[in-house]
């Protein structure tokens, strides 16, 4: 039987290869690092197949599950794969069938955080309300519902977003012939305005200065510790730094390299380092492994720095949310020059 460590430990090779579990379950773990679970069965005395799923997005336990629940199927004399294309067919025209065609279309063109929030938006706030509606009867007041659900939970940007996407998806419907009209279009003014806030950021060069002297004199977990000093001198998303991985950086060059999967235009990102930077960084790169995460989580280090961490240490130093946030590291260049202060070396 397979383990979690098993499988964490599995690396791909020059063609796919199986990791059997039991009872026809085993993973296939291919060339470019995916790895998919599946099950092997017979039928009427023919081998047949189905997909169970990726991995970790269907961790071990989960593929059992599913195993066991395809397993119940044969015995009752029913193909799960045919099952499943039943079902596929019958859901195709649903706003959720539509919406996930879109949702996986679109996800190689963007960061793999941006396509994950977008999905999380519908399946927390749309697929719940209309999800199982065929997209082509769906009408403007049951979308509009769906949204005030939303407005109702003060997330009126959210719901302007869901608008948004939600008609890039109807639009989608029409180009393939599901949908006749996008309804989102007589929504138009139909929503509370979004009161926009920047993040708090420090503006003074005075209180910049402070905010360093405090962090040079934070002490907490030696990867916290590195982030929040790099933080101000590499100015990138809080994402991108926390996901930084030491494949990127070359420390000899003083250059990270942030590919372009990893950044939201979907292009190839050179931060150059400050000396102060790089000295940071060789002081941490004996403290975790050399082809892992730059910062990785305290509690799994397969995992990278939780997005909280760096904010909890900022409360720690009695910096409020009013006063200064993670992504408030950002506007520190601008900050300075619409200051005129003077430049770091």
């Amino acid at each position: 039987m397979l383990t979690e460590t098993q499988i964490r430990a599995a690396k791909p090779r020059e063609k796919p290869y199986k990791l059997f579990d039991e009872r026809g379950l085993y993973m296939l773990v291919n060339p470019d690092g995916s790895r998919w679970w599946r099950f092997k069965y017979a039928l009427e005395k023919r081998e047949k197949g189905i997909s169970l799923g990726v991995y970790p997005d269907v961790p071990l336990k989960r593929a059992r599950e599913r195993r066991n629940e395809a397993r119940q199927l044969v015995a009752d004399g029913v193909d799960p794969s045919a099952r499943r294309q039943a079902e596929r067919a019958a859901h195709a025209d649903t706003f959720e069938a539509v919406a996930r065609e879109w949702l996986q279309m679109k996800r190689g063109a963007l960061a793999a955080t941006t396509a994950d929030k977008r999905q999380h938006r519908f399946e927390a706030f749309l697929f719940p309300r209309i999800g199982s509606l065929p997209i082509a009867n769906i009408k403007a007041p049951e979308f509009l519902d769906a949204l005030k659900r939303v407005e109702a939970r003060r997330k009126n940007e959210t719901a302007h977003r869901l608008r948004s996407e939600a008609g890039q998806v109807f639009r989608y419907a029409i180009a393939t012939g599901r949908a006749a009209r996008d309804i989102t279009a007589d929504l138009r003014g139909a929503l509370a305005p979004v009161v926009v806030r920047n993040h708090a950021a420090i503006t003074e060069p005075a209180g910049i200065g402070e905010l360093l002297r405090a962090i040079d004199g934070y002490r907490g977990h030696p990867v916290t510790e590195a982030a929040l000093k790099l933080a101000p001198l590499v100015f990138v998303r809080p994402g991108e730094l926390r996901k930084a991985t030491w494949g990127e950086i070359n420390l000899d060059g003083a250059e990270w390299r942030i590919p372009a999967a990893r950044m939201k235009m979907r292009e190839l990102h050179i931060v150059p380092l400050a000396r102060q930077a790089v000295a940071v960084l060789r002081d941490l790169a004996p403290l975790t492994e050399p082809d892992g995460f730059v910062f990785p989580g305290l509690r799994d280090p397969d995992r990278p720095m939780s997005e909280n961490a760096l904010t909890a240490a900022l409360r720690r130093m009695h910096y409020t949310g009013d006063e200064m946030t993670w992504h408030g590291f950002r506007s520190l260049p601008r900050r300075r020059s619409t200051n005129r202060a003077s430049r770091p070396t």
